[in-house]
């Protein structure tokens, strides 16, 4: 596979741009703009502490430092800018992120909840009630292992099928993924009609939080939980705090 420079150009300025606008787009929804106020004020009691305030700190850097290395050592020789036939598209967007969670299922269950790395995760897991800013309150340890996770399911997929992805479907999938992983920790009370999924992903999630002895170890499906047995039904919480 040859080094595309530009495509990798390409790929990092869709995902910056639609991770940046497209919060000021969801939040034009009335919903979505109450539970980020609700998510807020819980959350600035949170910063309002140094250990926290430095801990999403680290996390951050490690995140950025991880992304960076990925950008220059392997995103080029596993996107491209070559056109597909959108099915073909659909199928490395779920390829891509089937092959994450399933990795990250197993990490998740096996280290992060294991002996090995127990105790880097419990740093993440003293949100027994999450919001949004407990998305990013975890150990740079675990956001390294993370991130790296998610970044090499793109060259794996690409050496599976043979060659680069499209870069509009790496793209998509670091999207979604970066989305999920968001959204799965803030705080959500919405009607049930039409947002009954998203209380959903968020009760999932929720109920994993509650301690270190529950299931929910995947972060963008129920399938592998589902499937070796770890899967426990939501949680709704009736306040953020």
């Amino acid at each position: 596979m040859s080094y595309d420079w530009l495509a990798a150009i390409v790929y990092i300025v869709l995902t910056i741009g639609v991770m940046r606008f497209g919060p000021w787009l969801v939040f034009k929804v009335p919903a979505f703009e109450q539970m980020r106020q609700l998510n807020r004020e819980v959350d600035q009691t949170k910063m309002s502490r140094n250990s926290f305030r430095e801990a999403v700190e680290a996390h951050k850097k490690a995140g950025t430092w991880t992304r960076y290395a990925f950008y220059a050592l392997l995103l080029p020789f596993c996107v491209c800018l070559e056109r597909r036939p959108i099915g073909h598209c659909i199928l490395e967007i779920v390829a891509v992120l089937a092959l994450f969670d399933l990795m990250y299922y197993l990490t998740h269950r096996f280290l992060f909840h294991g002996p090995l790395l127990r105790e880097v995760h419990a740093l993440h897991h003293q949100a027994r009630k999450p919001t949004f800013i407990d998305a990013v309150y975890v150990h740079p340890v675990e956001t390294i292992i993370g991130v790296s996770l998610f970044l090499l399911s793109i060259p794996i997929v690409a050496w599976i099928q043979g060659r680069p992805l499209n870069v509009v479907s790496a793209a998509i999938a670091a999207i979604v993924f970066m989305t999920i992983a968001t959204v799965n920790h803030t705080y959500v009370n919405l009607p049930r009609f039409p947002f009954k999924w998203l209380d959903n992903l968020t009760g999932i999630h929720a109920a994993h939080h509650l301690d270190m002895k529950h299931g929910n170890y995947a972060t963008l499906t129920t399938v592998y939980d589902r499937l070796f047995g770890t899967y426990e039904k939501p949680v709704k919480r009736p306040t953020a705090a």
